[in-house]
């Protein structure tokens, strides 16, 4: 198990279709090609010995390594000191100008010499769709190409490099001011590997580094933690789709939220969850063409969902739209560090969660408020919608978390539910559209009065998780952020010290007490970090500024060495889940910008 690389040594580099892992030992131990949720080619987080990887390290056995970001990039530069010198590794994926260019996926890894003298080795072994289908190694003088039944790749060197019984490896060595660059890229049949120049690979990582420092100059933000902010950021662009603007939860599946445990999914999707969370922080910083195309995403699905009988909206889709997500397990590869079983797909589309229509309607509103006024056709599949939440909100769901124990009355689904009808009434009397306002009205009323009788124990004197408990949950904590509530109501200021006390622990913040209110899973878990971003900023909106200031502190020392985040940290401090997750970073940059601003 000591072959694992914890999940925190990791940085990623992508071309806003797929990204890759690369971990700080110059591995990359995770890629799916072409798209995030294509197969993988290269899944040793998953499994050492069967998932494939691609290696370049310093042959030496006594040295260390460090990683950063080229300053604003997501150019990942990877430093080998020896005893005999110190060498670079500089990894980035190419952004397509052109059509043609596009469907390339170039991963392009440049080894620089920069002080005395290195001997790297080079190790690639692919194992394509999940180490399920062989594949064919072709030799040629400039390279070699893998090709599979589904995907060809294709490695060119400016080294020669030797293949091996499943793969390729090569070792040279450098002195300061040489390099060595090997460009792996998707390709047909019947390609011949080229050779590629040294200068042409330094203007791709010349014009990649332009790229995201022109990207990133549309930032507005200038508060005080903007290098963590940004940071955030440029993930949450690598972790968009660009043919259709959607965004992933994460890059990953099946990273484990406990060693060993089964909690263990498939976050290669879009959650319409993370919808007003993502034009909130894209639209607060000043990334109104990003929003825009997630705009223009979520509209199809809302279009598509009226339309339909039943249940209107999935809680996940595919990046390109897609509803057909079936779970499977596979049962050839043991997981990472033994965390069985691997998934991929994921069940959570077939569920009943009524908070999603609170979060949709919500990021409407904030476009059509910060961006572009919502269209007529728009107005009217979004008023037919908000019809159908007045006529269902009021019964039982799986709720936010996506719990497999069973359909509860969850108070948070009541409160997004209200969010869905409210919003789309500010918006109706905002713009003159044309709705019921009365029913509507009347529905948000009634979700109200609900929420304030049975949704609030007056035994343990807070909001609890579900009707007929007095468990506590920390997506309460949105009580006050969607407007529900006012921040210093004495029955919210209540709910905070209760979930204070009982589920955080310094700045961390567990979802839920598992053995409290069973979830049809088994084991434990990590602490959310989504959840401490939200405890921050509660308590700035509650006024608590300086608990909520060395809170947010504290949560920055949580993120690995550059500045990323995973979905958990564990009992030690470790990152545990799928990682990089988009719906951490957004809660961040939310935290953030609320936060600044009641500084002053």
């Amino acid at each position: 198990m000591d072959e694992y690389l914890p999940i925190a040594d990791h940085g990623i580099i992508g071309d806003l279709h797929t990204v890759a892992l690369v971990g700080a030992d110059g591995t990359i131990d995770w890629y799916c090609c072409p798209a995030f949720d294509s197969p993988s080619v290269f899944a040793a987080i998953l499994d050492k010995e069967k998932g494939g990887y691609y290696r370049i390290s310093p042959l030496e056995e006594d040295w260390t390594s460090k990683q950063l970001y080229f300053p604003d990039t997501n150019v990942l530069i990877t430093r080998f000191l020896t005893p005999g010198g110190v060498g670079e590794l500089q990894g980035f994926m190419p952004i397509a100008r052109t059509g043609a260019e596009r469907h390339r996926h170039q991963l392009i890894r440049r080894v620089v010499g920069v002080r005395g003298a290195i001997r790297f080795r080079v190790d690639l072994q692919p194992r394509f769709n999940y180490a399920r289908d062989s594949h064919e190694t072709h030799e040629y003088e400039h390279g070699v190409v893998f090709e599979s039944k589904t995907l060809c790749l294709a490695l060119q060197a400016t080294r020669p490099i030797a293949c091996d019984e499943h793969g390729v490896h090569s070792e040279f060595s450098l002195r300061a001011g040489e390099s060595v660059t090997f460009v792996l890229e998707q390709v047909a049949s019947d390609y011949v590997p080229r050779e590629y120049s040294e200068r042409e690979t330094r203007e791709a990582y010349e014009r990649t580094i332009d790229y995201w420092r022109r990207w990133l100059t549309q930032s507005r933000y200038r508060g005080r933690w903007r290098e963590m902010v940004h940071r955030s950021a440029l993930t949450l662009k690598l972790l968009t789709y660009q043919p259709t603007g959607a965004i992933v939860a994460a890059p990953t599946t099946s990273l484990p939220e406990q060693i060993g445990g089964e909690r263990n999914w498939d976050y290669r999707y879009t959650w319409i969850r993370d919808a007003a969370f993502s034009l909130y922080g894209l639209l607060r910083l000043g990334f109104t063409e990003e929003a825009g195309a997630f705009m223009n995403w979520l509209t199809d699905r809302f279009r598509e969902g009226v339309d339909m009988s039943g249940d209107p909206l999935q809680t996940v889709y595919g990046i390109d739209g897609s509803r057909e997500l079936p779970e499977q397990t596979l049962d050839h590869l043991e997981g990472y560090r033994g965390s069985a079983p691997v998934r991929i797909g994921n069940a959570a589309a077939d569920q009943l969660q009524l908070d999603i229509y609170g979060e949709l309607v919500d990021s409407v509103y904030l476009y059509n408020k910060y961006g572009t006024p919502i269209y007529h056709q728009a107005w009217l599949d979004l008023s037919r919608m908000v019809n159908w939440v007045g006529e269902n909100w009021d019964q039982p769901d799986e709720g936010i978390w996506e719990t497999r124990g069973g359909r509860k009355d969850f108070t948070l689904s009541r409160l997004m539910c209200w969010v869905a009808i409210e919003r789309a009434i500010r918006m109706a009397r905002q713009r003159g559209l044309p709705a019921d306002l009365v029913r509507w009205m009347r529905h948000r009323d009634d979700i109200y009065e609900q929420i304030m009788e049975r949704g609030w124990s007056e035994q343990r004197k807070a909001f609890v998780q579900h009707y007929g408990s007095d468990v506590l949950d920390a997506s309460l904590l949105l009580m006050p952020l969607v407007k529900f509530i006012a921040p210093t109501d004495p029955r919210w200021l209540s709910t905070l010290d209760a979930i204070a006390e009982e589920l955080v622990s310094d700045t961390l913040v567990q979802r839920y007490h598992a053995h409290a209110t069973p979830d049809g899973l088994l084991g434990e878990e990590g602490t959310f970090s989504i959840c401490s971003f939200w405890y921050v900023e509660a308590l700035t909106r509650a006024g608590r500024v300086d608990e909520a200031r060395l809170a947010f502190e504290k949560m920055l020392t949580y993120a690995n060495h550059l500045g990323l985040y995973s979905e958990e940290i564990g009992p030690t401090g470790e990152l545990l889940g799928n990682f990089p997750q988009a719906f951490t970073h957004l809660a961040l940059i939310s935290a953030a910008f609320n936060l600044d601003r009641e500084l002053g």
